[in-house]
């Protein structure tokens, strides 16, 4: 089957996308005399993006190395680094590394939605936030009692969150878990609609991963609070 899907980039650039099959896809831009080199080289890295699927597993193998140990470096990095700036290119790394794993398992659409809205958007929301601050206003009011005392109720908590992972990891049967290959093990025989299975698993299946969220967007709330009264 073979599907050919023309657009214009900003009603100038012709783009042309031809889907052979599910692992061949090519894409054709042709440019105008005045677009640069450069315009040219994204043209051909994207290319190269659809055809990753294609590789030898030697290949394949090898890039799944380099980007858990990309991960694991940049994860280090979040978490040991002082500073705050480092910390969050150590995040953007992160989640570069994440969408290019969503390349390699030819989810093309979920890696492009990762780099736009976590590397684009929140990375550089963190950036600009961080570089706004005045560090030095921090150590004004220093008292070494709170400081210790919010150390260790962090500490608490975050060791808390993380047992409380390792038991659920521990004792969920992942043997039981549906692979998603055929749409007929996902629907349950269109009993249910999709939003209301989406209700369903959040409410039993992912019920502590969705608190733990809500959790995270009330602190990340109040520390833009606090940051834009100071």
């Amino acid at each position: 089957m073979r599907l050919v899907h023309e657009l214009y980039l900003h009603q100038f650039i012709p783009i042309r996308l031809e889907f052979n099959s599910i692992r061949n896809v090519s894409l054709k831009i042709n440019f105008p005399g005045r677009v640069n080199k450069f315009m040219k080289n994204i043209s051909i890295y994207l290319s190269f993006i659809f055809h990753i699927m294609d590789l030898p597993g030697t290949i394949h193998d090898f890039l799944l190395v380099f980007l858990g140990s990309g991960l694991i470096l940049g994860g280090l990095g979040v978490v040991l680094l002082t500073n705050p700036i480092y910390s969050a290119f150590s995040l953007g790394l992160v989640l570069v590394c994440i969408s290019l794993f969503y390349i390699l398992s030819n989810s093309h659409f979920v890696a492009a939605a990762q780099l736009l809205i976590y590397v684009g958007a929140i990375n550089v929301l963190i950036i600009f936030a961080v570089m706004f601050m005045n560090g030095s206003e921090y150590y004004k009011d220093f008292n070494l009692w709170t400081v210790g005392i919010g150390d260790g109720v962090t500490s608490l908590v975050c060791t808390s969150i993380f047992v409380s992972l390792i038991i659920i990891i521990l004792d969920t049967s992942w043997y039981g878990i549906i692979w998603t290959t055929r749409s007929n093990q996902i629907i349950e025989q269109d009993l249910i609609s999709n939003s209301q299975q989406i209700g369903i698993h959040l409410s039993t299946d992912f019920f502590l991963p969705f608190e733990l969220i809500s959790i995270i967007l009330l602190v990340a709330l109040i520390g833009a609070i606090a940051v834009a009264r100071q």
